[in-house]
């Protein structure tokens, strides 16, 4: 018996402790875990640091808000702002930040028309949904927002052909991740952004799960020397406390002005208290060269698959990864629970992988044995 809607294909064990990467279920079996709660604890699970700081903030006050000056968003909101990215407003999810967005473009360009691309995911609210380009997100719920369309990934010449004077934004993943773990090509993210600046259109770059880290940059769109007019954060933001963020560009100031947007509860003060931990750690050149270092190092291996027959192909960036399969991923997501690893899908065939970002090498080579010997047996 539940009293819980079936929004979700639970697993049948249930985590009750955590430290770092292992995890533990109800029945004393522990579990690699190269899920990270879908890419939100980037910094392990109960990390220290983020525990002291939130711990301290309970015993102080918990909620004021929007309507009072808070001190926490104001630090949190200048470690987040990078190249021309000035200004940040909070709220609590990845959804939040993508609606917010588009409300933004909107008012700001005085358009209507949102381009997105298929197979994406910006989220389950409604303006969030309409962005996403994928169908089975959508059906059941009626007719979808207007003004969205959607052109094949990678393809320029597609995205071409939907541009027009009305186009307010194009919103894009660096890595599409619930779509397949797709990356983004180098040249055809500079022609997009080179596109919208000539079109007087916004670039928005959804960074809810590449960004904080993920791919051993901050932010994914520093890999490709590109400038957005917006990103969105979430999930690793709060290292497992809900919080979401849109950061904009200075011109971008006023069109946010007193009364346009809000969130009751964006930027509490016991999520930025972990925020301004996470923020700190993570922006840290030598933590980003350490990612980056053990992230190479576990796709080579992850390579080396390839030689199975049942490896199609191995993709992604950083610690989001996506393999392939010619079968369906959930019958080796089942077998790596079995062997005490926890992994993702990304789709009816890909694996996808996301560890912490504080993952040891002992554990990488952990995973990947167990991976190996699965995949071996096909």
């Amino acid at each position: 018996m539940t009293h819980l809607f079936p929004t979700y294909n639970r697993l049948p064990i249930e985590l009750s402790r955590g430290n770092g990467t292992i995890v533990s279920d109800t029945q004393g079996k522990t579990y690699l875990d190269f899920t990270s709660g879908i890419g939100v604890c980037n910094l392990g699970h109960v990390n220290n640091e983020v525990h002291q700081a939130v711990s301290a903030q309970l015993a102080q006050i918990w909620h004021t808000s929007n309507l009072f000056l808070n001190e926490k968003q104001e630090r949190v909101a200048a470690l987040l702002a990078k190249d021309n990215l000035t200004y940040t407003f909070f709220c609590n999810s990845g959804a939040e930040a993508n609606e917010a967005a588009i409300k933004l473009a909107r008012k700001h360009t005085g358009r209507n028309q949102v381009i997105t691309f298929q197979q994406s995911f910006h989220g389950r609210t409604y303006g969030a949904m309409a962005a996403t380009g994928q169908d089975k997100v959508k059906r059941g719920f009626g007719e979808m927002l207007p003004g969205f369309s959607y052109a094949p990934f990678n393809d320029f010449e597609a995205l071409l052909a939907l541009v027009t004077e009305d186009v307010a934004c194009v919103m894009l993943e660096i890595i599409q991740g619930e779509g397949g773990v797709h990356p983004a090509n180098e040249d055809f993210l500079k022609k997009v952004e080179s596109l919208c600046h000539q079109n007087g259109t916004l670039l928005i770059i959804d960074e809810v799960q590449t960004g904080m880290g993920r791919t051993g940059f901050m932010y994914a769109y520093e890999a490709y020397g590109i400038k957005p007019d917006i990103i969105t954060l979430a999930k690793g933001l709060g290292n497992g406390l809900p919080i979401g963020a849109v950061v904009g560009d200075e011109k971008l100031f006023s069109s946010f002005s007193n009364g346009t947007h809000g969130s009751t509860f964006g930027g509490n003060q016991v999520v930025l208290s972990a925020s301004e931990v996470v923020v700190k750690q993570i922006s840290d050149a030598a933590f980003l060269a350490d990612v980056q270092k053990k992230a190479t190092s576990f796709r080579q291996k992850l390579d080396t698959l390839l030689t199975y027959p049942v490896v199609k192909d191995v993709r992604g960036r950083g610690f989001l990864l996506g393999i392939e399969l010619q079968t369906d991923a959930a019958e080796i997501l089942e077998k790596a629970r079995e062997n005490g690893l926890l992994l993702l899908t990304a789709g009816e065939k890909v694996v996808r992988i996301m560890p912490p970002l504080t993952v040891s090498e002992d554990e990488l080579d952990r995973a990947f044995f167990i991976l190996q010997t699965i995949l071996r047996e096909g």
